[in-house]
């Protein structure tokens, strides 16, 4: 040993010296445990013996630990806040008195590693160095290792990539665990408690992170309050970042401690994969919380308003954010008196006619400006070419509805080709104004994307359609398949329902009911007229109402499949 302390000395990066004999079995086990610790708990990446400190990239990685441990903010650790990282880290929290000899501790050594009886950062960094100096390498790797560091004090592809398996059709959603630790996260840095962070707060919030999760376009794509980022507008964010990139959703989940602060395995717990969007197809009905709307239209048509319009925009608000634009807006939208988060994306449609883009969507808005007829041709195009023999509901929007109408040209008008194709009725839209936009045509392209539906091969099958002299409202269907279908302007000659029982008698599917009685938040169907199904011996015959063998089982079904 006389001859190897010398070498110790002379080499600061031999960590252990061990005198052993196998012949004897002499400090056997203590030679494995030595070299099992040099490998698990390796000393040089945290310390630098010759200056006797923390490297610089294990304090970074400390002092990250450090900014997630601190919940409320005042950069420094309270006993509560102690105790749970060290729960977290360590399975079980310190008595009472081992905090207070703790504190006593680092009182003694650091000026200013304690105020006001709570572990700032200085003492908590005080702390680890102790560790390592009495060669308790493995209590700061094991804080290292919890909060996702490896051996090289990166944060390793493992934590912050987790698998998660997404099929093709599916799509991915925070669930209420990854909400609640989001809104968690923003509360913590709302410390004016005014309900919005600024830019600065928001710079704090991810300064835990290389960068933050979305670009500088984030003001254009979620309703603000005088550039200042809402809850609303920040968990819209978060949405829309999840459903467009789950990978960096997770990643940015990971930088915010998200698996050890919630004590799960990784950040797959925050994440829904939902089903396969054919299966909400067949069904007629998704229960997705997040739809993707796509906006289709020729340049100028005005696609940039109708997504600023989504978000209560109109168009002098809309000239600040010229220098900086974005294709996608979110927000959230009321569909039968629950929440869904509508995902606008901007689309031209020359990308669409000339390269094989993904039109995919959960509903298509095919935008035209109504005082140019050219923009409507175009529209027509990529319906024929991506929707016309798809699943995907779509709606003619007619922009600057404000506008007188431009010359037709030869062909359908906008009208007469939605008809022709089992389209619901093109909606007029304008922007412009002194009030915000209307959003009802928001409401409908949700309640669309909720309630897929695709023409039948008999048309009415899958349309809602007004009788004459109704004032409004819905067809409610009470056969063994009911479904969601399309609403046509009051007045209107009605598209007869179609039953795929060829003998109405013998199905027992027999009556369609209109009038629909608007409530609060609510949407009731009143048993008025009701059409029978035709029958293959003769036209549609009215009948009254009292003929519906079964008026509760109508109204049901109807309350199911309604919309708008």
């Amino acid at each position: 040993m006389e001859a190897v302390l010398p070498i110790m000395s002379q080499f600061p990066e031999i960590e252990t010296c061990v005198e052993c004999s196998a012949k004897n079995l002499r400090n056997i086990s203590e030679l494995f445990y030595y070299a099992q610790k040099a490998v698990l708990h390796p000393t040089a990446p945290l310390y630098d013996p010759e200056a006797k400190q923390l490297k610089p990239a294990c304090t970074q990685a400390l002092t990250r630990i450090f900014r997630l441990s601190d919940q409320d903010l005042d950069q420094a650790l309270s006993d509560e806040e102690l105790n749970a990282f060290q729960k977290s880290c360590f399975g079980h929290p310190l008595a009472p008195q081992a905090l207070e000899d703790v504190k006593m501790v680092v009182r003694k050594n650091v000026a200013g590693g304690v105020r006001d009886d709570r572990l700032t950062l200085d003492g908590f960094l005080f702390l680890n160095t102790l560790f390592i100096q009495r060669g308790r390498h493995e209590t700061t790797w094991t804080i290292l290792r919890r909060f996702g560091y490896g051996d090289t004090l990166e944060l390793t592809t493992d934590y912050l990539f987790p698998p998660l398996h997404v099929p093709p059709g599916c799509s991915t959603e925070l669930n209420h665990f990854g909400y609640q630790f989001v809104q968690r996260v923003f509360e913590k840095h709302d410390q004016d408690r005014d309900g919005a962070l600024s830019l600065a707060q928001l710079q704090d919030l991810f300064s835990v992170s290389p960068a933050p999760p979305w670009g500088p376009q984030f003001l254009q794509e979620v309703q603000t309050e005088a550039g200042r980022l809402p809850l609303h507008g920040y968990l819209c964010q978060w949405t829309l970042v999840t459903y467009l990139d789950v990978r960096r959703c997770l990643e940015h989940l990971g930088y915010l401690g998200y698996p050890t602060l919630c004590n799960q395995d990784s950040q797959t717990h925050a994440i829904t994969v939902t089903r396969e969007k054919r299966l909400d197809q067949e069904k007629g009905q998704t229960h997705r919380n997040v739809l993707l709307c796509k906006v289709v239209g020729a340049h100028g048509v005005g696609k940039s308003a109708f997504l600023q319009a989504f978000l209560g925009r109109g168009l002098g608000d809309t000239r600040e954010f010229h220098q900086i634009s974005a294709i996608y807006a979110i927000n959230t939208v009321q569909v039968n008196g629950q929440e869904k988060y509508l995902i606008l994306c901007e689309v031209d449609a020359d990308s669409l006619l000339s390269t094989a883009s993904d039109a995919a969507c959960d509903v298509a808005c095919l935008m035209f400006d109504g005082s140019d007829p050219q923009s409507f041709a175009l529209c027509t195009n990529v319906y024929k070419r991506h929707y016309m023999d798809g699943q995907t509901p779509c709606l003619f929007v007619s922009s600057k509805a404000d506008l007188p109408e431009g010359v037709a040209l030869p062909g359908l008008s906008p009208a007469e080709f939605c008809r022709r194709h089992r389209l619901p009725a093109p909606a007029p839209f304008s922007c412009a104004g002194p009030g915000e936009p209307s959003t009802a045509v928001f409401t409908r392209l949700a309640t669309m994307a909720t309630f897929p539906w695709v023409p039948g091969p008999r048309g009415a099958a899958y349309h809602l359609l007004l009788a004459p002299g109704d004032p409004g409202g819905f067809w409610g269907c009470c056969c063994c398949h009911p479904q969601l279908l399309a609403l046509q302007s009051p007045g209107e000659e009605p598209m007869r329902p179609w039953c795929p029982q060829s003998d109405l008698r013998a199905s027992g599917c027999c009556c369609w009911a209109t009038h629909l009685v608007e409530l609060p938040s609510v949407y009731t169907l009143l048993l008025g007229t009701a059409y029978s199904l035709p029958s293959p011996k003769g036209g549609p015959q009215v009948l009254p109402a009292c003929a519906c063998p079964a008026p509760p089982a109508c109204v049901g079904i109807a309350l199911e499949r309604q919309g708008v």
